[in-house]
């Protein structure tokens, strides 16, 4: 296994870290990025998400890991892409706190993003225009999805 990531994955994630954070000023979220890991107690499993948020305080007094966020990104890898749309989403629908969750593509303009509806179901919406507004439901942010991918390299 390699270390590290490629220069969209780092760009995407940081891209999507800065808007949520600026975005999330001035209120009870925290945006957190690869290195902060969640739990989740049902799963009995940790994970490192590469964005999460976060507006429990309970997480806030804890700066190990978090257990209840309301959004989570992945960005995606040809190594890890079957495992982030498998095990660890059927891992992290156990958390009842959980909005949204997005997988999102390196390789292609693409984000799918599933949301939990209030029967506790779960409904896909991909996002590939780059003109197309994204939304994180549960903490209502917008914005472009080529916002997501400046300064991304072609491939």
């Amino acid at each position: 296994m390699i270390a590290g990531a490629t220069d969209n994955h780092v760009t995407i994630a940081g891209n999507l870290f800065v808007l949520l954070k600026q975005h999330l000023k001035n209120t009870p979220c925290r945006t957190n990025i690869s290195d902060m890991k969640v739990r989740v107690e049902k799963a009995d499993a940790y994970f490192y998400p590469d964005v999460m948020v976060t507006c429990n305080p309970k997480d806030q007094a804890n700066t190990l890991y978090k257990q209840h966020p309301v959004f989570i990104a992945e960005v995606l890898s040809p190594s890890t892409e079957a495992f982030d749309r498998g095990n660890k989403f059927n891992a992290y629908r156990q958390l009842d706190c959980l909005k949204t969750y997005w997988l999102i593509d390196t390789q292609a303009m693409r984000i799918d993003s599933f949301t939990r509806t209030q029967n506790d179901d779960w409904l896909l919406h991909s996002y590939t225009k780059a003109d197309e507004i994204v939304e994180i439901k549960g903490i209502e942010v917008q914005c472009l999805l080529k916002e997501l991918y400046e300064g991304t390299l072609p491939n």
